[in-house]
């Protein structure tokens, strides 16, 4: 009997896993050390380092080392170190810039500005003028809709 059968991997489409393969992005390449980074900071989980277009000094990108293009597909598990680290990562930022507020930001599609298909969230502190602007266009509530939509969305968390 012959070794099993296993689908190559090129280096241009990245990681694969049961003959479905995600696209390299810059960040896989971070992540295995072809593209230099600003590293701040590295677990089993998490690699997060400095952005090199960034809206003020110490904005900081924390992602899952776990190749996924969106939050929801993330195993709970990359979710969780995420989750674990992100706290100290802001707060180690803070110190350093001297920033006093900050914004976290995670997009999610294109549509929703997500220009690399690899989860991650900014850490940006607010420095004077410098940091993240925001518009926000709130719309009015309709408690009968909302009242339905809360219960179908409710009974889809798994």
């Amino acid at each position: 009997m012959g070794m099993p059968h296993r689908r190559p991997e090129p280096a241009s489409l990245g990681i694969c896993v049961y003959n479905r393969c995600m696209p390299d992005t810059i960040f896989i390449k971070i992540i295995r050390g072809e593209i230099p980074s600003h590293k701040v900071y590295e677990d089993e989980h998490v690699f997060a380092f400095l952005d090199i277009s960034p809206l003020s000094a110490g904005h900081t990108l924390v992602i899952p080392k776990e190749a996924k293009a969106t939050l929801g597909e993330l195993s709970d598990e990359s979710a969780a170190a995420i989750g674990r680290v992100l706290p100290r990562l802001c707060r180690a930022v803070m110190k350093a810039t001297g920033a006093s507020a900050y914004n976290i930001l995670q997009n999610n599609g294109a549509a929703a500005h997500q220009a690399v298909m690899h989860v991650h969230f900014h850490i940006i502190p607010k420095l004077d003028n410098a940091g993240l602007g925001i518009s926000w266009k709130s719309t009015a509530f309709d408690h009968a809709k909302g009242a339905e939509l809360a219960k179908s969305i409710a009974a889809s968390v798994q």
